[in-house]
């Protein structure tokens, strides 16, 4: 070993400070305060087969290896990104023997959604006889990750990003414990350390990184460590957003959008639709969200709002980022001020759910063409009478199948624009009944 490999207690500051006990365990009170299931489970060394699913620096391996401290069973520290399906039946072989001893495998995957479906099942009959107890860590929603049958017999455990207090607290106890700074003079203030906390949005790692960071970048003098203000700004100049996508969280935040439009809520429209963009979201993504939005959510209330729709999609086609975000926000808040109406899309739905369960009725005799000789013996275009040559433009013949005749899919609302569509349409609807009658 040369003097250029040892690191002796010069590695990232995260790892030096990974606890090693509950008692040093920093957030997750929901999961591992007093008296909570998983904390009792991991003292009692009862721990059963679990997915840890949360984002990332919220300590799902360093609860992984708090358990890996605390059972009596063998501990595998398994890895999705570096291991196959020989690894896996390697050290299932393994745990199976250690059955038939009488002893337990606690097997730990460290990004377990890596795995492929078939990698998956390779896990499944070990669980299922209790040969290994599997805890999975994962960034992304199990319901779409992991292995159905698998993810029946695990008990999923929700972990949350640590909020500003907690992670403060790991920064004072980072400047105080050994394995950090606390044989160090580090000068730092609440304020620097609160803004650490926030720029870490969550993420104990990066907390710890931008600490560390900024005390390597600080100022020496015989006082110790100073951290200025202009080295922590060059350390957090741009934050780093959770968002991946094609993961959940690409789905929540499209979601969040449309719902905060639906609910006529511009302020909150502009952060999520800015959230996508600051995350490295294709703007023509969104763009053709809010054409759909258009018509599901306005429609007849407002015609204009699709107008917009496809032209903030045009727009972004010529600018592309960053300077399509202002068409990309205009647009969202023309449609979160818009009148609402989801009459369009109730009535789509309607229309196709009888399509697809109701027979397929034949075209009634007055509205086909009879474009041959034949057509014409058998009626074909029979009673079809031209609108345009009727005083009220409106022909009185009937345009739905026999079976459908009363059928009703579009229900005009009463806002914007869409309340005198139905004036208009009650109106044609009556005078056509009252000649019924």
């Amino acid at each position: 070993m040369s003097l250029f490999d040892y690191r002796g207690d010069n590695g990232p500051l995260a790892s030096r400070l990974r606890p090693t006990d509950l008692e040093g365990y920093v957030g997750q009170k929901h999961l591992l305060g007093e008296g909570k299931i998983l904390r009792q489970l991991i003292e009692r060394d009862q721990v059963s087969s679990m997915i840890f699913w949360g984002p990332p620096g919220v300590g799902k391996t360093t609860l992984a290896r708090i358990i890996a401290g605390k059972t009596k069973a063998d501990f595998v520290d398994f890895s999705a990104v570096t291991s196959g399906i020989k690894e896996i039946k390697e050290v299932m072989a393994q745990a199976e023997q250690s059955r038939h001893m009488g002893r337990r495998t606690v097997m730990f995957v460290d990004e377990i959604h890596r795995f492929n479906k078939a990698q998956q099942d390779a896990f499944l009959p070990f669980v299922e006889k209790g040969s290994i107890v599997l805890i999975g860590a994962t960034t992304e929603n199990p319901s779409f990750e992991i292995n159905g049958a698998l993810l029946s017999r695990c008990r999923v455990f929700v972990l949350k990003p640590l909020g500003e207090e907690d992670l403060t607290e790991l920064l004072q106890n980072a400047l105080k414990n050994p394995a950090g700074y606390g044989g160090q003079d580090i000068n730092i203030t609440a304020d620097q350390l609160s803004a650490i906390a926030s720029f870490a949005n969550g993420d104990a790692r990066t907390a710890l990184n931008v600490l560390e960071m900024a005390v390597l970048n600080g100022e020496i003098s015989l006082d110790g460590i100073t951290v200025t203000n202009e080295g922590l700004e060059q350390c957090i100049t741009k934050k780093s957003l959770l968002y991946d996508k094609k993961g959940e969280e690409h789905y929540n935040i499209i979601s969040a959008l449309h719902k905060s439009m639906r609910n006529s809520d511009p302020d909150a429209a502009i952060y999520w639709l800015m959230r996508m963009l600051e995350g490295g979201e294709n703007p023509l993504y969104v763009a053709r969200r809010l054409v759909r939005f258009a018509s599901e959510d306005i429609g007849m209330a407002d015609s204009q709002a699709l107008q917009v729709a496809v032209a903030a999609y045009q727009a972004c086609h010529f600018n592309g980022m960053p300077e399509c975000d202002v068409n990309l926000v205009h647009a969202v808040v023309y449609l979160s001020m818009a009148p609402k109406s989801n009459s369009l899309y109730v009535a789509c739905e309607h229309c196709k759910e009888d399509i697809r369960t109701k027979s397929a009725e034949p075209v009634p005799m007055n509205l086909r063409n009879a474009v041959t000789d034949l057509m014409k013996e058998l009626h074909y275009g029979d009673g079809y009478v031209y609108a345009h040559d009727t005083k009220e433009k409106v022909a009185r013949m009937q345009c739905m199948p026999d079976s459908m005749k009363d059928t009703i899919y579009y229900r005009p609302g009463q806002a914007g624009k869409e309340a005198e569509t139905a004036e208009k349409l009650e109106q044609i609807r009556k005078w056509k009944q009252d000649v019924q009658e």
